[in-house]
């Protein structure tokens, strides 16, 4: 049984490491590559992700999309091979939303902004369900700690769980910082010229940044296991 375990921590530590990296190559190349429609370079602060993603407006689109479909699969993988590994009944939800929230994050990856509804879909869903692993995750804090606890864990996963729900909010409270009060989802591209802070996009790779860091320290947590 203990060998049967380390191997299990050690397949959901890889895939998880190579779920990472995929995400992080796709995201770095694409950028380093990137150029928009007036010859300017990609900007955090004003581009979205999936503008990075968008076939005809970005030559590099389908390194993004890849990097996104298969980092999310590996990770998928990650989140299933930890329900093997699980010491507390309350991880299996954590870890069977987790699944579901990278499916969501391949689909946006396969279904880019030029399907235009089926990518809004898997937006929409990615950051719902992303705020309900962080939810579930503290609630699983609150009942009992163990495989998932960290002090690292617990500060990235309330940041996040912060700046999704300020992005949930966004949805249906008008905090005046979208203009147009559409969900933040729905505001992926925009027209030239841009504002040096386009408040959309600077939020969106907050939120994003923030869960991946969160997932660095989870999958961290399943190494201390091997």
């Amino acid at each position: 049984m203990v060998d049967k375990s380390k191997k299990l921590s050690s397949l959901a530590f890889k895939f998880g490491v190579l779920g990472i990296i995929g995400l992080f190559i796709g995201t770095a190349l694409s950028v380093a590559g990137y150029q928009g429609y007036d010859g300017s370079g990609f900007n955090f602060l004003n581009h979205t992700l999936s503008e990075l993603g968008h076939y005809g407006h970005s030559t590099m689109a389908v390194v993004v999309n890849g990097g996104l479909f298969f980092g999310s699969l590996s990770l998928i993988l990650f989140s299933l091979f930890s329900i093997q590994l699980i010491d507390n009944k309350l991880l299996y939800p954590l870890c069977f939303s987790l699944a579901a929230t990278f499916f969501c994050l391949a689909a946006v990856g396969l279904f880019p902004v030029n399907v235009y509804h089926l990518h809004t879909a898997a937006l929409q869903y990615f950051f719902y369900l992303a705020t309900c692993s962080i939810t579930l995750y503290f609630v699983y804090l609150l009942r009992q700690g163990g495989m998932f606890y960290s002090r690292w864990n617990m500060i990235t996963g309330l940041l996040t769980l912060i700046s999704f729900t300020v992005f949930l909010l966004s949805s249906y409270i008008d905090f005046g910082i979208f203009g147009s009060g559409r969900p933040f989802y729905q505001e992926m591209v925009m027209e030239l010229p841009r504002p040096v802070i386009w408040w959309p996009a600077a939020l969106e790779w907050l939120c994003l940044l923030l869960f991946i860091a969160w997932c660095c320290g989870m999958i961290r947590s399943v190494k201390n296991r091997v």
